[in-house]
């Protein structure tokens, strides 16, 4: 044990004399706690590698912000998207042991992956899954807010996902196609993704502290807790978001020590300590331009940034003459940044608990600019003035009402629980609506959600946090637009999701209510419709069909006293009229081509 002590205690040191005897890093600490202090983040750490060494590594601020547990170079943080890197190169590993082809179909390795059209499913090959090029946005609503932990369930959802574009026309981000590459090599190995990544990449790096799950988090020690920035001044904790099935696009959890040693198998061709870790040829691949992002033309406050193209897992860019490979990460509560220059044999890892942070590019940019030998910008005033431009702005705008397209004094087609229900669409889940308490509740985005009357039939998801509507949201929340069927019905909902489509629509199912057997027993019988005969009968116990001779039978769904909607049918019901005895000698039929009464036959 006391050998063990000495030799962290040295690594400790040996870190520290580094950061000490480079001169290009004298005094960044005070740059770094600057950036802490201006952005107001909890905390974060950075680690620095040139060659083959690890030549800094630091921790600033809070693991813990409550507890001001300080971070160091050991606390893990979610690395988000950052993980992508990892996943592209499982595939390229398996290139390389010639068990698939970049220029195959991927659709020859997982069956089960169906795009949108035939084009895509014909076109499509594994290289565009790997440099986003398939023609797909993001969707990301479909996995962030209808949570899976099935990998294959939530594959399947591809299909009913509409293309902005035609494949190989534009590049755009999308995690469903990393999804699709984990899975591809689950199916060559016969092991999941995690275990993939554990056997190819952390432990043959020793990254002993790297994990690939947000259980795995919650129970290892030195764990960072991720923080928001509430209202620009407020450090607020927030909870772990569980990725689940995605995880291939996004959820293996680090430290910069650990990263640092997956940097340096990137600047030395593939190889950490002399070994081969990833294939040279994959390597050089993965960091060159496989897809245009966009112009990046030069801009006059960032002249010396250009280009913006994507190779595998990473994005391209030129920084101050400089090429350079990098990805970013975001997940509640946290952000990453891992970036290399390949031609300089320098990496620079920047892990934060802190969401949508500007710390990641504000300390990646600090330490370049020393560690590149060029003109240096004060990225941390840039920022300071950036967020002094936007508070102007805000109070500027403080007495100007924004436009809206409320229109005033309308009501609902409906009384509120006609449009309670299940509400569903194959490419992305189900939410319900319920009745509570005279209000609408629902359970999108993942959080209850007070569902508010906007205008017409449109309403408005408002969040409801810790039982308390937060009222700051009414008039511009998340919209929702119900729609009627040709009999009236509230038949389906319609939110925007997707900023390159139109509205996603969800189909309405009915709520149902249990009805015990005895008391269906009470509608089960024939009725005559003008001679022809339509039979109600009970099925597996507790299950009440209709059959109508020449056609096939219909399940029912009890919607509430009385009355029953057709499972496989919108905007077909049935409802039963009670005499005054309570028996049930009167049946009616709705169809959208109008309404159908019908009496008991005599037995």
């Amino acid at each position: 044990m006391k050998k063990l002590v000495l030799l962290v205690l040295s690594l400790f040191f040996i870190s520290s004399l580094n950061a000490q005897t480079d001169k290009r890093l004298k005094g960044v600490e005070k740059e770094m706690n600057a950036i802490l202090e201006t952005a107001k983040a909890a905390g974060f750490a950075v680690a620095v590698v040139e060659g083959d060494k690890v030549i800094y590594a630091k921790g600033f601020g809070y693991s813990d912000y409550e507890n001001k547990i300080p971070v160091d170079t050991n606390t893990l943080f979610a690395i988000g998207s950052s993980t992508k890197a990892f996943t592209s190169s499982v595939l390229g590993v398996l290139r390389a042991e010639d068990k698939l082809s970049f220029d195959d179909n991927p659709r020859q390795h997982l069956p089960e992956l169906e795009f949108y059209n035939d084009d895509m499913n014909s076109n499509i090959i594994i290289k565009d899954l790997m440099r986003h090029s398939t023609g797909l946005p993001r969707h990301d609503m479909s996995w962030y807010n209808f949570t899976s932990h099935d990998k294959d369930s939530l594959i399947t959802r591809v299909k009913y996902q509409k293309p902005f574009t035609g494949v190989r026309q534009q590049w755009y981000y999308n995690n469903f196609m990393f999804l699709a590459q984990g899975l591809i090599a689950e199916r060559i190995t016969g092991k999941s993704w995690e275990d993939n990544i554990r056997d190819l990449f952390i432990k043959p790096l020793g990254m002993t502290r790297t994990n690939v799950s947000i259980d795995e988090m919650k129970t290892a020690s030195n764990a960072a807790f991720g923080y928001n920035l509430k209202d620009g001044e407020i450090i607020e904790k927030t909870d772990y978001y569980d990725i689940a099935a995605m995880s291939p696009a996004g959820s293996i959890n680090s430290s910069v020590n650990d990263m640092s040693k997956w940097l340096i198998t990137w600047i030395n061709d593939g190889k950490y300590n002399g070994k081969e870790i990833l294939p040279e040829a994959y390597v050089k691949e993965a960091m060159s331009s496989q897809m245009v992002i966009g112009a990046a033309l030069p801009k006059e406050d960032l002249e010396n940034i250009h280009f913006a193209n994507y190779g595998y897992g990473w994005m391209l860019q030129s920084y101050k003459g400089h090429y350079r490979v990098d990805h970013g990460g975001n997940i509640n509560g946290f952000s990453a940044n891992v970036c290399f220059f390949p031609s300089d044999d320098i990496g620079i890892v920047v892990l934060t608990n802190q969401n949508g942070s500007a710390v990641t590019t504000l300390a990646r940019n600090t330490i370049s600019d020393r560690l590149l030998d060029v003109n240096t910008t004060d990225w941390v005033k840039k920022h300071a003035d950036l967020i002094e431009k936007r508070k102007k702005a805000s109070e500027e705008s403080k007495n100007d009402k924004p436009e809206s397209s409320k229109v005033e004094n309308t009501k609902p087609s409906h009384v509120k629980q006609d449009y309670t229900g299940v509400y569903s669409n194959k490419g992305y889940g189900d939410f319900k609506v319920e009745l509570k308490n005279d209000s609408l509740f629902s359970e999108y985005l993942k959080i209850k959600q007070y569902v508010k009357h906007y205008h017409y039939d449109t309403f408005e998801f408002i969040d409801v946090i810790d039982n308390v509507v937060d009222t700051s949201q009414i008039g511009n929340a998340f919209k929702i637009k119900f729609n009627t069927n040709a009999t009236g019905d509230i038949s389906s909902a319609e939110i925007n999701v997707e900023p390159t489509l139109g509205p996603i629509v969800f189909d309405r199912t009915p709520l149902t209510i249990n009805v015990n057997t005895d008391d269906l027993q009470r509608y089960v019988g024939e009725f005559d419709l003008k001679g022809t005969t339509i039979k109600t009968y009970i099925k597996n116990g507790d299950t009440l069909y209709l059959f109508v001779t020449g056609q096939p039978e219909y399940e029912l769904l009890a919607t509430d006293e009385h009355k029953f909607s057709f499972k496989a049918i919108d905007g077909f019901k049935v409802e039963f009229t009670p005499s005054d005895d309570g028996s049930i000698n009167d049946m009616t039929l709705i169809q959208p081509n109008g309404t159908f009464k019908t009496k008991r036959k005599a037995e």
